[in-house]
């Protein structure tokens, strides 16, 4: 597996701990080159701001905590590549004051648990690679961890490879929505996984691949939705395309966490392209035997392509007209229109 490209051709990197630029007196502030996105965000007070980034690679780790309610975080240019926050950490990354590992969640470039939070125009990467560190069995490295109800993300590239975006909630009894459209989201194992309720709307979906040799390389999706939430991950008119071989990924399989047993995963694919890169014969697989992926909440909707060709009928189950109107991002986000 080779770095991304980004990393080699982007300009100046940031130092961390500089002062981010106010906007005269407006609820307003700019990170440039030299700046810390971080440093921004610890700046805000109150609900309402906007941080604005200007072109460059921010090597750092950004943290939204709850508090920083309504937070708008946006590039400076239309297009999201100008503007990379990178990091490159993994679950068996040990920590450098000796307590430990980051683990999961604490392995993302960015997180955020603040509710009304809107992205746009971003790159979000995890740049660590397994190859680099065969000493370390925890390969999962997030991009992005949100748990925020009404997180919005739209026109944001999320980058990494195991587990790149962490889709979850506050708590387990939290059914907190999230909201992706025009996102581009690349990896190979689960990289799109969690508890949130998540709508993705024209997201491209893109596969790595992997110098292994077993199949399937990996999943895109590992829901792991709290059995009384009706709606886990709905993708919408989106595409799946893949950098590996012909069948050599599955659209998902289930994941049921040691700590929330109960889950019952749910997952909606509808009119959706996807590739050959989907095995389309069995598109779907167990994390675990003891949770059967048959069992969960799975189901597909005038989906189009190579991969979503039926041949094994009982392997891709399919929602009828009538139920299919009861999977939409109306229904999904319910009060919230981003």
């Amino acid at each position: 597996m080779r770095r991304r490209a980004f990393l080699a051709t982007a300009g100046a990197l940031t130092v961390l701990g500089a002062t981010p630029a106010f906007a005269g007196g407006r609820r307003v502030l700019h990170v440039r080159p030299g700046d810390s996105v971080q440093a921004a965000v610890d700046a805000v007070t109150g609900a309402g701001w906007t941080i604005v980034v200007h072109p460059g690679t921010y090597r750092e780790v950004v943290n939204i905590p709850a508090d920083k309610a309504g937070l708008t975080v946006r590039g400076a240019t239309r297009d999201p590549r100008d503007a990379v926050i990178v990091f490159d950490r993994a679950n068996g990354t040990r920590k450098p004051d000796g307590s430990g590992t980051y683990g999961t969640a604490g392995s993302a470039t960015f997180t955020s648990a603040a509710p009304g939070l809107t992205v746009h125009g971003l790159t979000l990467a995890n740049d660590w690679l397994r190859a680099d560190h065969p000493d370390i069995t925890g390969t999962q490295a997030v991009a992005a961890y949100v748990t925020g109800d009404r997180s919005s993300f739209t026109r944001v590239r999320l980058l990494a490879h195991q587990d790149t975006l962490f889709a979850d909630t506050t708590a387990l009894t939290a059914f907190d929505r999230q909201y992706y459209r025009d996102c581009y989201i690349e990896g190979d194992v689960d990289f799109v996984f969690g508890r949130a309720t998540a709508v993705f709307e024209r997201c491209h979906f893109h596969t790595l691949d992997r110098d292994v040799a077993f199949k399937p390389e990996g999943m895109v999706f590992a829901p792991s939705t709290a059995r009384a939430n009706p709606h886990g991950f709905l993708a919408v008119r989106s595409r799946v395309t893949s950098g590996a071989e012909d069948g050599a990924y599955k659209i998902a399989r289930p994941w049921v966490p040691s700590y929330e047993t109960t889950a019952w995963p749910s997952l909606v694919v509808r009119e959706t392209e996807l590739g050959p890169g989907i095995d389309a014969v069995a598109p779907y697989v167990d994390m675990r035997a003891a949770y059967p992926w048959q069992s969960m909440r799975f189901r597909e909707y005038r989906d189009t392509g190579p991969g979503a060709e039926i041949t094994v009928p009982e392997n891709r189950p399919q929602l009828t007209d009538t139920e299919a109107a009861s999977h939409t991002r109306a229904v999904y986000l319910g009060d919230w229109r981003p």
